[in-house]
């Protein structure tokens, strides 16, 4: 029995201020015990086959879409996400439920190689237990596009979610029992990020995937290398669009915005640098602003809000410093820049201008509704500027000419991911994740399921 000395885990409402649920935060000790159960129903589970892990997957994909209104309400609460986006996040969870209980046999099947040995093959076996570090911004999305392939693979889970949202945490836990799962198979620790280190030291722990900030992602890897494990790491964006002198630039406008609001702009994968050859720059400039000061800014929970208050006070405070000093190296001031004079964590929408180097808004990412202009001459300069980065995540090129924007996506971006004439997103379908400083490995389609099973190969003699 733990005493009232024990500390806690707070959820505070970031539109309120006020805080209005505590958790009991987990010793180390009591952490490490749990990997011991995790890891019993994992050796049961890794001998399931895949139609039977599959039936369970699709019941957690039935819990998420009859209780999305229920889990948007605790995003709401907890991080501030606008309502409508909450539910079609639990909704495109349960999407990802479905994709994988469809596709996970085929994307692991045993694969058959020509050699001089009677039988040759690739076989994909679990690795065991994977600790999953997951962030605050997209507290269900981020958790399933890991747990919904690991589990099809036959792998077990430990979740150490962000410390703002522990109400997310235990209720993405009680899905998978709820769906029938076996009871330990994915486990939420109540830990803080000082005690990762000595989970990742547990010898039943075989990988970690982690989604967050260089600084954790660097933390991650230097110890789960030293323990030789495996890592995926999903780590911050810049993401640049480039906008081309041949782009429509109305259209331009409203993808750029959209792309920059997305979760309040509290996304890795958001728009963020716009980088516009200076023939388009007039009239994508009016009409990005706005659309931008359109855009309806308040309570989550009121119908009709686009973008809600960041998910902490401090964060808020960090992004407004950003602002301040781009502006004081340079940087013009189109529309927001100041913090409001009511409660909540907001920050409005707000777009800058003649973004160059050395600024926080060239240089750094920019983590909530605000959107640095970058100007160029023209294509390669756009292209240079673009790759000028240390991330390297997603990326858009919006262009009229759709084969100069393919061969630009494809041979001159340095990203995981580029989008011609759209916003970058995440889809089952294909695989997630970035270079450079923005990580390595990959979430998603077969090439994600197959980051945290053993490529194995059996060759079989006469």
């Amino acid at each position: 029995m733990r005493g009232p000395s024990a500390m806690t885990f707070q959820s505070v409402n970031p539109t309120t201020g006020e805080p209005f649920a505590t958790y009991e935060e987990w010793s180390t000790v009591e952490a490490q015990d749990v990997v011991g159960t995790v890891h019993q129903d994992y050796l049961a589970w890794r001998r399931t086959g895949f139609e039977h892990r599959a039936s369970l997957m699709r019941n957690a994909a039935e819990i998420l879409n009859k209780k999305a209104r229920e889990y948007a309400k605790l995003m709401a609460e907890e991080m501030g996400k606008p309502f409508h986006e909450g539910v079609a996040e639990a909704e495109k969870c349960a999407k990802t439920c479905e994709y994988f209980a469809d596709n996970a046999e085929n994307f692991l099947r045993r694969q058959p190689v020509w050699t001089e040995a009677r039988r040759t093959f690739v076989a994909f076996n679990p690795l065991g237990v994977v600790l999953a570090v997951m962030p605050w911004n997209f507290p269900f999305w981020q958790v399933f596009r890991f747990a919904a392939p690991s589990l099809m693979a036959g792998n077990a889970a430990l979740l150490k979610h962000a410390s703002n949202v522990p109400g997310c945490a235990l209720a993405i836990e009680q899905i998978f029992r709820d769906a029938g799962f076996p009871e330990n198979l994915l486990r939420t620790l109540m830990i803080t990020s000082k005690q990762v280190e000595a989970m990742i030291e547990h010898p039943l722990v075989r990988a970690v995937t982690l989604t967050g900030s260089g600084a954790a992602g660097r933390a991650v890897a230097s110890k789960a290398g030293a323990m030789l494990k495996k890592t995926v790491l999903e780590l911050g964006g810049s993401d640049p669009y480039l906008i081309l002198e041949d782009a429509d630039t109305g259209s331009a406008a409203a993808i750029c915005a959209r792309g920059r609001l997305l979760n309040s702009g509290q996304s890795c994968i958001a728009a963020k640098r716009f980088i516009v050859v200076e023939k388009a720059r007039p009239a994508f400039e009016k009409r990005f602003v706005e659309l931008m000061s359109q855009t309806k800014m308040g309570d989550p929970f009121e119908h009709g809000t686009e973008i809600g208050p960041l998910a902490r006070h401090d964060l808020r405070d960090s992004l407004h410093r950003q602002v301040v000093a781009s502006v004081g190296k340079g940087a013009r001031l189109l529309l927001g820049g100041n913090v409001p004079n009511h409660p909540g964590a907001y920050y409005p929408p707000t777009v800058l201008t003649d973004v160059g180097k050395g600024m926080p808004a060239y240089e750094e990412e920019l983590f909530g509704p605000v959107a640095a202009i970058i100007p160029t001459r023209n294509e390669a300069e756009a292209i240079a500027v673009a790759n000028d980065s240390p991330f390297g995540l997603g990326g858009g090129v919006i262009t009229r000419d759709l084969a100069r924007g393919e061969r630009i996506a494809e041979f001159e971006i340095e990203s995981g991911m580029v989008f011609v004439n759209d916003n970058v997103r995440s889809d089952p379908r294909v695989p997630f994740g970035g270079i450079k400083e923005s990580g390595y490995g990959r979430e998603l389609s077969c090439y994600g399921i197959r980051e945290f099973v053993n490529i194995k190969t059996v060759m079989v003699y006469s």
